[in-house]
């Protein structure tokens, strides 16, 4: 499966372990004098790692690799100790990873494992804490299930404020979107082309409440064919439960939509799927499943 995962240049590679020190999962170690990912299983993809290199030698990229596992990380940290456990919770709830953290406390306490969750609950809430990217570090702003779903749509009367931002996560751009981050996880999700935020003036209470957002060009954006395997990541491993796509009416737009319909085809677990059509002007032009 693709998803996103991390990159060692070892040229740049000057062998100081900060990475490793800092990469609590146990997915990196120093072999002959250089940073390795010695198991993809254990990389979160999340991107920790990059912000303890002082010379620029980890990224992340999209790239074939075996899916990440919660439990088979917290069972290989356990003999870390407990310190070594913290920081790991810690990080999954920075990220706004609350399955994976749900899992991993779970399954401490399942197993009697002495772990004081009371420093994991009173650390700070999510922000731009630690290394990585800021852009893309993955944030989620609200409890990981959605606040509602299905298709109703709301109306400013209806939301808390119809000024107020209904964005659930950061990042929205689903080039920088991990499919298989918690807030994906049975949500509905709102596939948006960039341009619809632009000119239908209530997004935010009309198509955003309750949802998880991506955004795409289908005419700009390069590397598309990735679009429809992170959909389809979506669609089988977070098991998304419903999929919107709004574009423009302009003819390019309608790009998205079939790469939205394509990766619905080839995942093979069907999901309810609705398209709404805005005009360049802001109105509604089409609403209807397809």
């Amino acid at each position: 499966m693709k998803r996103t995962i991390i990159k060692i240049d070892e040229e740049l590679c000057n062998g100081c372990e900060a990475c490793v020190q800092g990469c609590h999962e146990g997915a990196l170690q120093m072999i002959d004098g250089k940073a390795r990912l010695v198991s993809e299983l254990f990389c979160d993809g999340l991107g920790a790692c990059i912000g303890e290199c002082p010379v620029g030698a980890i990224t992340l990229e999209e790239r074939e690799a075996e899916p990440y596992d919660e439990i088979a990380t917290i069972q290989r940290m356990i003999p870390k100790g407990e310190n070594t456990i913290i920081a790991h919770l810690k990080h999954l709830k920075e990220h706004g990873e609350f399955e994976y953290l749900k899992q991993a406390v779970s399954y401490l306490k399942i197993n009697q494992i002495p772990v004081n969750f009371s420093i994991v609950h009173n650390s700070p809430a999510p922000g731009h804490q630690g290394g990585g990217c800021p852009g893309s570090r993955e944030i989620s702003f609200s409890s990981p299930k959605p606040v509602a779903s299905g298709f109703k749509m709301v109306t400013p009367i209806e939301s808390a404020s119809p000024l107020s931002s209904q964005l659930r996560q950061w990042p929205v751009q689903l080039h920088l979107l991990n499919p298989q981050a918690g807030y994906f996880k049975g949500a509905d999700v709102v596939l948006a082309a960039d341009c619809v935020p632009f000119s239908f003036p209530d997004f935010h209470a009309k198509f955003l409440t309750g949802k998880t957002l991506a955004i795409a060009c289908p005419k700009l954006d390069s590397n598309k064919e990735s679009y429809v395997e992170k959909i389809k990541s979506m669609i089988i491993d977070s098991k998304i439960n419903t999929l919107h796509v709004v574009i423009m009416e302009v003819p390019c737009c309608g790009g998205l939509l079939s790469l939205a319909t394509k990766a619905v085809s080839e995942a093979g677990r069907k999901i309810p799927v609705k398209l709404s059509v805005v005009g360049i002007k802001g109105d509604i032009l089409q609403e209807e499943w397809v």
